[in-house]
C-alpha cells in the first residue's frame, strides 16, 4: 500500500507542528508590540501588585547566563536550539498523531526556542517583557517563548510520571 507524503504526515507527530508556528507567531507578535509601545528600559507597567510588563533584553540564557560573555553565546545557544528542535522534529515523525501530550508538548518547545533563535539572529539579544515581583524581590523578566518551553518541558516530565506510574501498575 503506497501512501503519499501528505498522508503519512497527517498521521506522525509532525501534524502537530501547527501549534510551533502559532506558538512562535505568538512570540513574535508579543515582542513587537512590546518594542513598539514600551520604552526599552521604562520602569514598566504595573498590571497587577505582582506582575509588570517591562521591555528589556537578554544576551544570555535563562536568567541571562552567559550574558556578560563577548557574543559567543549567541551562536552557541542558536546552534543549541537548532539541534533541539531538530531532534524533537524528529520524535515527532517517528510517533503517532495520536500521542497528544508529547505532540503538544514537542510543539511547544520548538516554536518557543525557534522564537527566541529568531530574535538572537536578527537582533542580537532575546527581547523580554514578563516581569513577576513579590514586593522588591523580582523574578528575571520572560517572555511567551519561555513560557512554552516551560510549559512543554513541564507536559515532557508530567508524561514521564504517568508512564511510569502505568509500568508499576502494570507490573
Amino acid at each position: 500500500m503506497n501512501m503519499t507524503h501528505n498522508t503519512m504526515h497527517n498521521k506522525t507527530g509532525l501534524r502537530w507542528l501547527w501549534l510551533a508556528v502559532l506558538a512562535f507567531v505568538l512570540d513574535q507578535a508579543s515582542k513587537l508590540a512590546v518594542v513598539k509601545l514600551l520604552p526599552f528600559g521604562y520602569p514598566g507597567v504595573e498590571i497587577t501588585p505582582f506582575f509588570n510588563l517591562v521591555h528589556v533584553y537578554n544576551k544570555g540564557a535563562a536568567f541571562s547566563f552567559l550574558a556578560d560573555q563577548g557574543g559567543w553565546q549567541r551562536w552557541f545557544f542558536a546552534v543549541l536550539a537548532f539541534a533541539i528542535c531538530g531532534l524533537l522534529i524528529h520524535w515527532l515523525r517517528k510517533q503517532s498523531v495520536t500521542q497528544r501530550w508529547s505532540g503538544i508538548a514537542y510543539s511547544l518547545i520548538i516554536g518557543g526556542a525557534l522564537g527566541n533563535v529568531f530574535d538572537r539572529l536578527v537582533l542580537g539579544h532575546v527581547v523580554d517583557f514578563l516581569d513577576f515581583y513579590w514586593q522588591r524581590s523580582h523574578w528575571p523578566a520572560f517572555n511567551l517563548a519561555d513560557s512554552f518551553i516551560f510549559i512543554g518541558a513541564a507536559m515532557i516530565v508530567l508524561e514521564g510520571f504517568r508512564t511510569e506510574k502505568k509500568k508499576e501498575e502494570m507490573a
